[in-house]
């Protein structure tokens, strides 16, 4: 038995007439999808999600993989669960005329078989490869032949802020939240009452449906909040001894060790021993690194799009073709993790289409990976603006002469010193001392010399120095609005809250909302 492929036809019927005029106004992908349906999902591309299928040996699929894989574009494209996509199917036109099953009285597909091709969408990383066409057909302008494009483009890259799905929860709820995932679990296991799990393995605060109504503490009173930590701690050390000596086989397998692994996490990052002694527990003083704020979310953090707005989830970062507007990657990251790691993801998937950044128009925070200089070393540009230094009314880094092929920098008196990249330039303090502009230059105590910092791409930052003070240089600085707009309308598009929960699959949710943006594009290109 062979895949079922999918072959809409080309030719427009009556009644798909009338249903196109009324797409003339609003919804007009619904038009564009109709009519370029069959140059979307070609021959290669079908193959490649038919691939999907012979690669695993799993079963077959009851549905052409291409038409689930326009399924799930339309369900992006009018933000609707998997019931509602498969209901439209049955009673919107529309969806009908795109997918080629007009007129039929049944659904087009079942809400199981959606979720499981896109779950072995995302397993086989051909979310991607779809972004990748649309990508194509946006730069195409409607010629559609990926073989005429140029493979060195001038990309932006930026990113956005994505607020996760899990809930965010202070340290006593998460451990609390936490431990009751754990005793339910346990009691499931051995066919118990949740209740009796909990007098028995010493943590009777879970009996409550609130740790903190629990503990009914004044959490104003430093004293009192410390004392309930220490409740909270020990009862689930109470509880972790009393699973290892019931379900001790339990213990080691999922998905009660999967559990007590989250548990424990929060323990550690969140908890300490009181400095005090009496083997008290308090909040740990310095948060942790890549601390976790989410039971159900585990992979969602902490963020800062700015000094004064925080955030909860997810960064979505996007590189767009500035001159066909279309988007060729994406990427996502939790939202602690800087920029800069973001950019060999974004790299990678660009040349995996055989694209090469030409121009490279960053926003700072990218500037400190490696891939920028792999960019300047593979004949592209780097553009960004410059970092500034500030020094208040003293002299700034930028009254300084900086020397880069004799490696010295001079000082504005005129005192010359040697200086390496990567390292900190000191001044000699004899000099500085009896410099008659010392009070112009520094406020440190004498026998201390001015210190210049060298940054590591001091020939980058002193190019876009350069450039940031002519007009044509800001101009191109400019140029990389794009990827912002584009920015928006992937925000209006998914909204502020992420639709699924983890890295991977919002991804997909990105790289899906980014292909209808491409449609859109190609869309107006073609008008």
């Amino acid at each position: 038995m062979s895949l079922p492929r999918w072959k809409p036809p080309v030719k427009v019927t009556r009644q798909e007439h009338y249903i196109l005029k009324r797409c003339e106004k609003k919804r007009r992908l619904f038009a564009f999808l109709r009519e370029h349906r069959h140059e979307i999902f070609d021959e290669p591309l079908q193959q490649e999600l038919e691939s999907m299928y012979r690669s695993t040996g799993a079963g077959l699929p009851p549905h052409p993989p291409s038409m689930l894989a326009m399924a799930l574009i339309l369900q992006g494209y009018h933000r609707v669960s998997d019931a509602d996509a498969v209901e439209l199917t049955v009673v919107d036109l529309r969806w009908q005329m795109v997918l080629g099953c007009l007129g039929n009285t049944e659904a087009a597909f079942s809400q199981g078989a959606l979720f499981e091709y896109r779950e072995r969408l995302i397993a086989n990383d051909m979310d991607r490869r779809i972004l990748e066409r649309t990508a194509e057909i946006a730069r195409g302008s409607g010629a559609f032949d990926a073989r005429k494009l140029p493979k060195t483009l001038r990309v932006a890259v930026d990113s956005s802020p994505l607020e996760g799905a899990g809930r965010v929860e202070d340290t006593l709820n998460l451990i609390g939240h936490a431990a009751r995932k754990v005793v339910q679990c346990a009691a499931e296991l051995l066919g118990r009452e949740f209740d009796a799990v909990c007098r028995e393995a010493g943590i009777p605060l879970l009996l409550a449906k609130s740790v903190k109504k629990a503990l009914d503490r004044d959490w104003s009173d430093p004293q009192q909040k410390g004392e309930a930590i220490d409740v909270v701690a020990k009862q689930v050390l109470s509880l972790e001894r009393w699973l290892d000596r019931h379900l001790a086989e339990d213990v080691q397998h999922p998905p009660l060790k999967t559990l007590l692994a989250v548990l424990d996490e929060l323990i550690v990052q969140d908890l300490e021993p009181d400095p005090g002694g009496g083997g008290r527990f308090r909040i740990a003083e310095n948060v942790a690194e890549d601390r976790r704020v989410s039971i159900e979310d585990g992979e969602m953090r902490h963020g800062r799009k700015t000094k004064s707005k925080r955030f909860n989830g997810y960064k979505r970062h996007v590189a767009t073709d500035m001159d066909s507007a279309a988007i060729v990657a994406c990427a996502l990251t939790p939202a602690n993790r800087p920029e800069y790691e973001a950019l060999p993801l974004l790299k990678s998937d660009m040349a995996i289409q055989g694209l090469r950044f030409g121009e490279a128009h960053f926003d700072r925070g990218y500037m400190g990976s490696p891939a920028v200089d792999e960019i300047e070393r593979e004949g592209g540009e780097a553009v960004c603006k410059p970092w500034r230094s500030h020094n208040g009314e003293l002299f700034s880094k930028e009254d300084f002469k900086l020397n880069l092929r004799s490696m010295t920098i001079t000082c504005p008196a005129g005192e010359a010193h040697p200086i390496a990249l990567g390292q900190t330039a000191t001044f000699p303090a004899g000099a500085c001392d009896a410099c008659s502009l010392r009070r112009q230059c520094t406020s440190a105590r004498r026998g201390n010399g001015r210190s210049v910092s060298i940054l590591p791409d001091e020939h980058r930052q002193q190019r876009l120095q350069k450039m940031s003070k002519t007009k044509k240089g800001r101009a191109r600085f400019r140029q990389r609005v794009v990827v912002e707009h584009r920015l928006a309308h992937l925000g209006y598009r998914q909204g502020k809250r992420a639709r699924y929960r983890g890295v991977r699959k919002n991804l997909f949710d990105l790289r899906r909302a980014a292909s209808l943006q491409n449609l859109e594009t190609a869309q107006r290109n073609v008008a």
